[in-house]
């Protein structure tokens, strides 16, 4: 069970958030809100999102034993990175 240090992804719109949120639902990921945790599959993250600053960080708090914090965090950066383009 080990945890990353947060990400940060500046200049995040509104509807770019809204667009990372639906698509995390659809994966089964309740992100709900402008903050908040989710856990699928034992891995649980972290999110809050400023919107007043277009600030989103995302952090992966836990994962099981054979998952690495840091497959979590690449994973989500290429999905923010995918979703913003």
């Amino acid at each position: 069970m080990a945890h990353s240090s947060p990400q940060v992804f500046s200049g995040i719109t509104t509807e770019q958030f809204a667009k990372l949120t639906a698509k995390a639902q659809a994966a089964g990921i309740d992100l709900n809100g402008n903050s908040g945790k989710a856990s699928k599959f034992g891995v649980e993250i972290a999110w809050n999102y400023a919107p007043e600053t277009k600030e989103l960080t995302l952090q992966c708090l836990s994962t099981p034993f054979f998952v690495k914090p840091a497959d979590v965090d690449a994973k989500i950066k290429a999905l923010v990175t995918e979703s913003l383009g």
